[in-house]
């Protein structure tokens, strides 16, 4: 087996351990359920790595580690969800304008552990746990930027400074005449974004493409790079901070798409230029390295939509040719690409770039919209048809905008499911109702009944469920910070009316394959939300080999509602087949002619109907 000699070569002290069994443990990433966790806040296994600690403040490390996540899993498998994603595992600036690292997106090694999660050794055990488990588990990585490690020498004086211009105006209800300028900012870690490149300049003009300066502040480890090659300062765009969102008046979309692709992400995240050959090649050594370090079983990938496309159609070949000549045979790439536009999230699904994406435009236009806002059922049927239909946006040069919205095609040594399917982005896409990035579900929607009612969506539509850490324990947490609360607050219960909920429709989908893995046909979807018989109601069908599962939700508040408008609803079920519930302690139902169902849901209820004959 060819091992990581040039990551040792690059870092020095990196290393692979020879005795580490490298597995392979995915049969179908359609069986899999993924459960997110901040390491930060899951679980403290360890007070010997507890520094710079202050559970006070939200935006401060709280102590969990990864011996947190192994004194846990317990708890994870309780829960029924079979892959694990943790937070980025890589050294960080400790901190920044009063904001630590404990999130793991501010890289400062690509090579190193974060010391404050335990040693290599420690990260190696986890992994082994949970793969003896049969717990996968996925790496969040960064490829778009380093944390914030230079800053721009603007005006040349070698020190980083924020500096004030203009007198700002008279104050109000002055008549001073003499201060009509307006107060401008510059700040030599943070400049906005110029697609020159910054420039340095004084007050007597511009002089050029601004020098960069790395710092050296051991004490909170903000110094230069590694491996050492980073230090390159060619290999950063140098444009500064993307500030197209705070101020988008006047752009066009590709103005904006070249700010978000080339500059530093707000906050003085330096942005790799990963057009460059050399900067591709360093970031796979880098990524390679770990899945044989820690023997992961996929990456989400951060920051999807801030780096240029190109890169990841030779990142993503290059990371799954090497987990096969490990052995991994089904290594997951999905990306984030924080966007609720869907011909953008699908646009990075084509070629031989990621295997998927989160699937932002459900989280807005399904989770949010119809199930927290009550919006017709009829716009989860228009999201879904969307997928297979001509993306006619053309944001790139090289599209064809003849192809579909996702990708329909599977990718070189891509996925392969249990059958030896090949497997598309379109089947694989990855659902999600909150995350680390958007406030938690309650925050915003506050009645459980319709968190309820959306993770029955969630466990049973098709792709890749993902659950974020505390949602089945009620959290409630609003914007970042706050919806990264530390697990350890809800005792990890095991008896919350939401806990068994997510369980039971967990050992639900475990049970029947159509739930996992069949081909969707939307059954009933309504354009009504008043007092129609049928508003509220959504029901698809899923279909895998003989297994067939119909599942109807209804998202009314208060009404109960039926399948029926001027018509029976129809099902693929055959004439006097009964079906059974079984979210509902296996109410029966019998088919009518011509495959007809006609059955009630209630309000904010669900029912998942299978074959009474176990088909």
């Amino acid at each position: 087996m060819w091992k990581w000699f040039s990551a040792l070569l690059l870092a020095g002290c990196v290393t692979v351990d020879p005795d580490m069994a490298i597995t392979d443990n995915v049969a179908d990433w359609r069986d899999e359920i993924i459960y997110q966790v901040v390491v930060d806040r899951f679980e403290d296994g360890d007070p010997n790595n507890n520094w710079n600690v202050d559970y006070r403040k939200e935006a401060a490390y709280h102590g969990g580690d990864w011996q947190g996540l192994i004194d846990r899993l317990d708890y994870i498998e309780a829960l029924g969800v079979t892959a694990l994603w943790i937070s980025p595992v890589v050294r960080n600036v400790e901190s920044d304008a009063g904001f630590a690292s404990y999130h793991g997106y501010w890289t400062q090694s690509f090579v190193d552990v974060n010391l404050h999660f335990g040693s290599l050794e420690k990260l190696r055990e986890l992994v082994r746990e949970c793969h003896a488990r049969g717990i996968k588990v996925i790496l969040d990585v960064v490829v778009n930027h380093v944390g914030q490690l230079f800053y721009y020498d603007i005006n040349r004086n070698g020190q980083p400074d924020i500096v004030f211009y203009g007198g700002g105006g008279a104050g109000p209800g002055s008549q001073n005449q003499d201060q009509p300028s307006p107060l401008k900012r510059a700040s030599e870690w943070d400049p906005e974004f110029d697609s020159r490149g910054v420039q340095g300049f004084t007050s007597l003009g511009e002089n050029g493409l601004a020098p960069i300066v790395w710092v050296e502040e051991p004490a909170i480890n903000r110094v230069p790079p590694s491996p050492a090659e980073f230090k390159n300062p060619l290999w950063y765009n140098r444009k500064g901070r993307v500030t197209a969102w705070e101020n988008p008046q006047g752009l066009g979309w590709e103005q904006l798409r070249r700010q978000e692709m080339l500059g530093d992400f707000p906050g003085g995240l330096k942005d790799l230029d990963t057009t460059r050959d050399d900067v591709r090649a360093a970031l796979i050594r880098a990524f390679q390295y770990w899945i044989e370090a820690a023997d992961f079983d996929g990456f989400r990938i951060d920051t999807l939509k801030h780096v240029e496309p190109g890169f990841f159609e030779v990142f993503a070949p290059a990371m799954r040719k090497y987990a096969a000549s490990l052995g991994k045979k089904n290594f997951f790439m999905f990306g984030e690409a924080f966007d609720g536009n869907d011909w953008l999230l699908g646009s990075y699904t084509h070629g031989e770039g990621v295997d998927s994406v989160f699937y932002f435009s459900a989280k807005y236009q399904v989770f949010d919209d119809v199930f927290g806002r009550g919006a017709p059922t009829s716009k989860v049927r228009e999201l879904f048809e969307g997928r297979a239909k001509a993306d006619d946006q053309g944001w790139m040069a090289e599209d064809d905008p003849s192809r579909p919205r996702y990708g329909d095609r599977p990718k070189t040594d891509g996925l392969v499911g249990a059958d030896g399917e090949r497997l598309t982005p379109q089947q694989t896409l990855v659902h999600f109702m909150d995350n680390h990035d958007v406030p938690r579900w309650l925050s915003t929607f506050p009645d459980v009944r319709k968190l309820r009612n959306a993770l029955v969506y969630l466990f049973t539509f098709d792709g890749i469920p993902c659950l974020y850490y505390g949602t089945e324990q009620d959290f409630r947490g609003g914007p970042d910070p706050s919806n990264r609360e530390d697990m350890w607050q809800s005792g990890f219960r095991t008896d919350g009316e939401t806990f068994r909920h997510v369980q039971k429709l967990v050992e639900i989908r475990k049970k029947y394959a159509a739930l996992r893995r069949g081909d969707v046909e939307i059954r009933w979807a309504t354009d009504h939300t008043g007092e129609e018989p049928d508003a509220g109601l959504l029901a698809f069908e899923r279909v895998y080999g003989r297994e067939r599962a119909l599942v109807l939700i209804n998202t009314h508040d208060t009404r109960t509602t039926r399948t029926r408008g001027d018509d029976v609803m129809r099902t693929g079920f055959t004439a006097g087949a009964r079906v059974v519930d079984v979210l509902n302690d296996g109410a029966s139902f019998t088919i009518g002619a011509d495959g007809a169902l006609d059955v009630t849901v209630p309000a904010r209820g669900a029912r998942i109907l299978v074959s009474a004959g176990g088909e």
